[in-house]
């Protein structure tokens, strides 16, 4: 068997969002950046008001034609996956019709980002106002500390500190 490059690559996670400005101040807390202040591709920036999508575009992602928006990518770092923040008008965008995704149900639930110091982040971001479910939490065989919060729509956000030393055979991190 050849050794063959992976088909595909990281590219960006979308979180859609009922507040652009809320949302980027929310994801800063965390480390990111604002990498594009829009999403070209998709016709949308973060000007309210003026961004139509395109048909195309809009039937690509299974959207009503004339839909209006705005948007951003982030990045935490240099490298991928980028972080899409999109806002569509309030008349056009959907709310969760019983509440955000949890960790028991089917479908993408959360999103994990590593940190090197878990309880330090953890105090820093609640100074900050950002709400836990819980203190970090050590998990199995003490191979990870683990923190959730929530976004400022819900979306569940995990902060992991992995312990490799403790793992049977550590992971390449």
């Amino acid at each position: 068997m050849k050794d063959q490059k992976p088909r595909f690559a990281w590219g960006h996670i979308n979180v859609n969002v009922s507040n652009l400005e809320q949302s980027i101040a929310f994801y800063e807390k965390l480390g990111f950046e604002l990498f594009r202040p829009g999403i070209p591709y998709l016709g949308l920036t973060v000007e309210a008001g003026t961004n139509t999508m395109p048909t195309a575009c809009a039937d690509a992602l299974g959207l009503d034609a004339a839909i209006k928006g705005r948007a951003c990518i982030m990045q935490l770092g240099t490298g991928y996956p980028k972080l899409d923040l999109t806002e569509f008008d309030t008349a056009e965008q959907a709310k969760p019709q019983v509440r955000p995704l949890a960790n028991c149900d089917l479908g993408v639930v959360r999103i994990c980002l590593a940190s090197r110091d878990l309880a330090e982040d953890h105090a820093d971001l609640t100074a900050q106002g950002v709400a836990f479910i819980s203190a970090p939490q050590l998990c199995k065989d003490g191979m990870a500390d683990i923190a959730i919060c929530r976004d400022p729509d819900g979306a569940l956000i995990e902060l992991i500190q992995i312990h490799p030393d403790k793992w049977a055979s550590p992971p390449k991190i």
